[in-house]
């Protein structure tokens, strides 16, 4: 879908016409499920996120800004949905945990802090705290190569500019993050 689709199908959505979110569905399902399954790596998670998205993105529809890269947008979008959705999900592990083994205290077998979702919770909240500290223009190059798998010769055509300046700002942005802890680039 063309970033004058993509606006043309949110003007719909602001008009209250279903077929703009109708368009928005067919052409990037599969895309913001591989997302959120890639975030929280369990199948009935990833499609019950995906579904909460797409009613998401239809009360939300305002807050795209034209011409800000749509692909990347909703790539981010759809990640801190999952994000919160493994925060909120540990959150309740942890909850029940110690509301039904607080007095047995010798039914620990192992750690809590050795969940792989644990680890990967934190490891996706420093990227998204280092993120929000590239200019937008390099967050957007940044989504667009790592989340969307694009290339920079995809990227420069996308967003109209020379392949030369897409490469640059990727280079800058990843020194920044590297800069701001996050080595994971």
């Amino acid at each position: 879908m063309t970033e004058e689709a993509f606006s043309l199908s949110v003007s719909k959505i602001l008009a209250g016409d279903k077929t703009g979110l109708r368009e928005i569905y067919d052409a990037y399902l599969a895309y913001i499920y591989q997302i959120v399954y890639g975030v929280v790596g369990r199948k009935e998670d990833a499609e019950d996120i995906t579904s909460e998205f797409f009613i998401k993105f239809w009360q939300q529809a305002d807050k795209y800004k034209a011409g800000s890269g749509h692909k990347g947008y909703l790539a981010t979008m759809a990640r801190n949905m999952a994000i919160d959705h493994l925060r909120k999900h540990k959150r309740e592990i942890l909850d029940d945990f110690t509301a039904n083994d607080e007095d047995d205290v010798s039914s620990i077998k192992e750690p809590v802090s050795e969940d792989n979702t644990e680890a990967q919770v934190v490891e996706d909240i420093s990227l998204q705290e280092a993120l929000d500290k590239l200019k937008p223009e390099e967050k957007q190059i940044v989504d667009m190569k790592v989340l969307s798998e694009m290339t920079f010769a995809e990227i420069a055509r996308l967003l109209n500019i020379p392949m030369g300046t897409v490469t640059w700002r990727y280079r800058e942005a990843i020194k920044k993050l590297r800069r701001y802890g996050y080595e994971g680039t």
